[in-house]
């Protein structure tokens, strides 16, 4: 029970690595607060999740400013107080060389990636600092570090919630708030299962072919588990983890191996 009497904010809650950790986090005795944007997925998801009152699920767009506050300030009426936030909806968009990129296309990785994470934090930080307590954990990804082709407008949105973590981990850490990214490797999520062939069509490959060439960049020669990145993410919103801000933490099975 590490995170006894918690409360946490996920976004993208539902599916993937966000009910991942969700489910870790309830594990761990937190009590959540989902956001995505399917009312019917939110309710079914709360009760597979069966936790009662310990968890809730609002509705809304992470690419919409006034949704996402939202979502804080209603977690924070519903609970009392919010203890973590985590910032986990994203994803890649539009797949293109960066001469057919798009203005739309950019715009709206920046969106769904970078802006998301910043309108979530900045509605949730003065609970946290007037309380001189929280954790901020965002969910970047190993293209924070590196990149690869087709992919341009999603590595320059994760290396900017990446540099992000790093400023804000030293404006917010000495009044007790740390602030961290994980960024996995290849996950095989629904998302990975959808989108997965358009990206694999971008880069000239069958799906199946793009999965292999992943898993086999990666140390241990396969893909990440949902179970691994949430339980680095109990470790950073645990009192264990009060040590550790501003850091970019891989869990992608040493495929970027810094």
């Amino acid at each position: 029970m590490k995170l006894q009497g918690k409360i946490a904010a996920i976004t993208g809650g539902t599916a993937g690595m966000g009910r991942g950790i969700a489910e870790a986090f309830l594990e761990e005795g937190a009590k959540v607060a989902l956001f995505a944007r399917n009312a019917e997925k939110g309710a079914r998801v709360l009760e597979e999740l069966d936790a009662g009152k310990n968890a809730i699920f609002i509705a809304g767009d992470v690419m919409s400013q006034s949704d996402l506050e939202g979502f804080v300030d209603q977690t924070i009426a519903h609970f009392g107080t919010l203890d973590i936030l985590v910032n986990n909806a994203g994803g890649a968009g539009d797949l293109q060389p960066l001469v057919n990129l798009s203005d739309h296309a950019f715009d709206e990785a920046m969106k769904w990636n970078v802006y998301s994470t910043f309108w979530a934090t900045r509605r949730a930080l003065p609970v946290m600092l007037a309380k001189g307590d929280g954790r901020i954990i965002n969910i970047s990804s190993m293209e924070g570090k590196h990149g690869k082709p087709v992919l341009t407008a999603y590595s320059a949105a994760k290396h900017a919630v990446n540099g992000m973590t790093k400023s804000l981990a030293r404006e917010v850490g000495a009044q007790g708030v740390t602030v961290n990214a994980i960024c996995p490797g290849l996950v095989i999520t629904d998302i990975i299962r959808n989108n997965g062939p358009a990206t694999a069509k971008a880069m000239g490959m069958e799906f199946e072919e793009m999965i292999a060439l992943f898993a086999g960049e990666a140390a241990i020669k396969r893909p990440n588990e949902v179970e691994e990145i949430a339980a680095v993410a109990v470790l950073l919103a645990s009192r264990a983890g009060a040590g550790i801000t501003g850091a970019q933490i891989s869990v992608d099975g040493g495929t970027a191996q810094y």
